[in-house]
């Protein structure tokens, strides 16, 4: 099976309770990605995404850029592997 670029961000600020992960997952439909979005207790978001990386790219920007004003960091790290994603799910 063929890797796929797969990032995993952290999102800190004021994360929770703004409608982040639903934001997310409507920007989501909008790229050719497939992931998660989950609240952690520590009060931030993790995202994980996988695609391709101009797609997970534009991905990420979009949401930093709808979620700006509640984002205050985003801790990413990236690699590629193997498929693990179809869809894209809020947790």
């Amino acid at each position: 099976m063929a890797e796929v670029h797969h990032h995993t961000i952290f999102f800190s600020g004021r994360v929770q309770g703004v409608g982040f992960r639903y934001a997310t997952a409507q920007v989501a439909r909008e790229f050719e990605v497939a992931g998660v979005v989950a609240n952690l207790p520590d009060g931030r978001v993790r995202l994980e995404a996988e695609g391709t990386a101009g797609e997970l790219e534009k991905f990420v920007a979009a949401v930093e850029e709808r979620m700006h004003g509640f984002i205050r960091k985003a801790e990413r790290l990236a690699d590629r592997r193997a498929p693990q994603f179809q869809g894209f799910s809020i947790q």
